[in-house]
C-alpha cells in the first residue's frame, strides 16, 4: 500500500505536469516569444511593421562572437567533464546518495556553489552529474525522478550572476567600460560582495536544495518515467561510446592503423606541446588578475587545455569534443533569434518604455525591486547577462540615480533580477536537456518553484539590506 504524497511532492507534481503540457520546446518558445516582443513593440513604440522588422534583422547577427564562445563552453566543458580523471570525480560524488532525495540535494548543491564559482562549469558539471547520480541510482535500485535531479543540476543559473563570473558587476569594475564617463568604476565591493547579495547567494544554496529534495516523491511512490527511453537505459540517457577517450591504441573502438598518421592522432608528445604553451600564458594571467578578472575566452582556453591533458591525445579530446557538439546545435541557431529579440527591444525603445514605466511608479525604497523585477521579464527574451546590461543598465542608472540611489544597488538589481527568470527561460537549460535527453516543460516546473522562493528571498535583501 503506497502512501499518499505530501504537500510539496503534490505541488511538483502538479506544477511540472502543467509546464510539461505548456511550456514549448526552447526553439519553438524562442518564435512565440519573437512574436510576442514584436506586437508588444507595435503596440507602444510608434514604430511601424516594416521598421520592427529592421530592427529585429539589425539585431539579429550582434552575438555571433558571443554564441562562438558559448559553443566553446559547452564543448571544452563536456570535454574536460567526460576526461577519465573528471567521470570518475563524478561518479564518487554520485555515490554518496542513498535516496532520491539526497540524490537531487547533492546535485543541487554542487551545481550551484560552482555556478556561483563561474557559470560554465556549473552549468556543464551540474548537466553531467544529474546524469550520472541518475545512472548509478538506476544501477543500484534507488527511486529517483530525473527532472528533479535535473532541475538541481540547473541550479547555477540562480545564482551565477552574483558569483565570481558576474558580467555585469565584472564589466562595471573593467576600465573603459561603456558607462565609465557617467558611473565610474564600481567597486566588486559596491557589488557582488555587498551584504544583500551575499545573503542572497546563502540563502539560495541552503533553501533551494533543500525544497527540490522535498518535492521528490516517496520512495514508495511510482516515479513516473521521464527520460526518453531506449533499450540500454530503461529511460537514463547512455553515456557516449567513446566519452571516456581512447588514449591507448584504439580510437572509436577501432584498432589503430600502424601509419605514422594514425600515432600522431594519438601522440601525447602533441597535446603536452600545446598545454606547456598554454600554461605559459595561464599561469602569469592568474597570478597577476586572480579569479575576478575571469572572462569567457580565459574560461574556454582553461577548460580546453584542462581536457587536453586529461583526454592525454588529440584522437581522445576530439572524439569527446564532437559528443559535446551536439548540445551546441541549438545554440547556433537559436542565438541570432534571441540576439534578433534583443535588437528589437533596443532599438524601438521597447526596454525604455518597461525601465521607465516601473520607474515611475516607485519610490527610493522600492524602486531595487522594481528595477529587478523590469529585468527578470526582460531576461526571458534577452537571455544573456551582458546583453541585457548593455539593453537595460543605462535606463536603470539613470532612473535610479534620480531617486537618490547609489549605482553598486542599481547594478545588482539587473544582475538579480537577470538570473532569476533563468528558472522558466528554456534557452540556458539547452545543454541540461541535452546531455539528460529530457523536454524543457519536464524540468521548468521544478525550478519555476524555486524561481518564486528565490525571488522572495532576492525582493527581501535588497530592500531591507542595502
Amino acid at each position: 500500500m503506497t502512501s499518499r504524497p505530501g504537500l510539496l511532492p503534490r505541488l511538483g507534481a502538479r506544477v511540472a505536469a502543467f509546464s510539461e503540457r505548456w511550456v514549448p520546446d526552447a526553439f519553438v518558445f524562442a518564435i512565440l516569444l519573437t512574436i510576442l516582443v514584436y506586437v508588444l513593440a507595435l503596440a507602444t513604440t510608434g514604430r511601424g511593421p516594416v521598421q520592427l522588422v529592421g530592427d529585429w534583422y539589425r539585431g539579429f547577427w550582434d552575438l555571433l562572437a558571443f554564441a562562438m564562445q558559448m559553443c566553446l563552453v559547452l564543448v571544452t566543458g563536456h570535454a574536460l567533464a567526460t576526461a577519465p580523471p573528471v567521470r570518475r570525480a563524478l561518479a564518487r560524488v554520485a555515490a554518496v546518495p542513498r535516496s532520491g532525495r539526497s540524490a537531487v540535494a547533492l546535485t543541487a548543491l554542487t551545481a550551484g556553489i560552482l555556478g556561483w564559482i563561474h557559470w560554465g562549469l556549473g552549468l556543464i558539471t551540474g548537466a553531467l552529474l544529474a546524469r550520472e547520480v541518475a545512472r548509478v541510482a538506476e544501477r543500484r535500485g534507488i527511486a529517483v525522478h530525473l527532472p528533479l535531479v535535473a532541475a538541481g543540476g540547473y541550479l547555477g543559473l540562480l545564482v551565477w550572476h552574483s558569483g565570481l563570473s558576474g558580467s555585469a558587476p565584472l564589466l562595471v569594475n573593467t576600465s573603459g567600460h561603456f558607462l565609465e564617463a557617467s558611473i565610474g568604476l564600481v567597486p566588486l565591493g559596491d557589488t557582488l560582495f555587498r551584504p544583500f547579495n551575499l545573503v542572497y547567494v546563502g540563502a539560495v544554496l541552503l533553501i533551494a536544495p533543500a525544497l527540490l529534495a522535498a518535492m521528490h516523491p516517496a520512495p514508495d511512490a511510482r516515479v513516473r518515467e521521464s527520460a526518453p527511453a531506449t533499450p540500454a537505459s530503461g529511460g537514463v540517457p547512455r553515456e557516449p561510446a567513446n566519452a571516456g577517450g581512447n588514449s591507448g591504441g584504439e580510437a572509436g573502438g577501432e584498432a589503430l592503423p600502424p601509419t605514422p598518421a594514425g600515432r600522431l592522432s594519438h601522440s601525447r608528445l602533441l597535446v603536452a606541446l600545446v598545454v606547456v604553451a598554454g600554461l605559459v600564458h595561464l599561469v602569469p594571467y592568474f597570478f597577476e588578475h586572480g579569479l575576478v578578472a575571469l572572462d569567457l575566452n580565459i574560461v574556454n582556453f582553461t577548460f580546453l587545455l584542462l581536457g587536453l591533458a586529461l583526454h592525454g591525445t588529440l584522437a581522445a579530446y576530439g572524439a569527446a569534443a564532437a559528443e559535446g557538439a551536439r548540445s551546441a546545435a541549438a545554440v547556433i541557431v537559436q542565438f541570432p533569434f534571441y540576439a534578433g529579440i534583443m535588437g528589437l527591444m533596443q532599438h524601438s525603445g521597447l526596454v525604455a518604455s518597461i525601465a521607465q514605466g516601473f520607474a515611475s511608479v516607485s519610490t527610493p525604497l522600492t524602486f531595487p525591486v522594481m528595477a529587478m523585477t523590469g529585468a527578470a521579464l526582460v531576461n526571458l527574451a534577452v537571455p544573456s547577462g551582458g546583453g541585457q546590461w548593455a539593453v537595460q543598465g543605462p535606463i536603470v542608472v539613470e532612473a535610479g540615480r534620480s531617486l537618490g540611489i547609489d549605482t553598486g544597488t542599481l547594478v545588482m538589481a539587473v544582475v538579480l533580477g537577470d538570473q532569476l527568470t533563468n528558472m522558466i527561460q528554456p534557452f540556458w537549460a539547452l545543454p541540461l536537456l541535452g546531455i539528460t535527453g529530457l523536454r524543457a516543460g519536464q524540468v521548468l516546473g521544478y525550478t519555476a518553484v524555486v524561481m518564486v522562493v528565490a525571488f522572495m528571498v532576492a525582493a527581501l535583501a535588497i530592500t531591507f539590506l542595502r
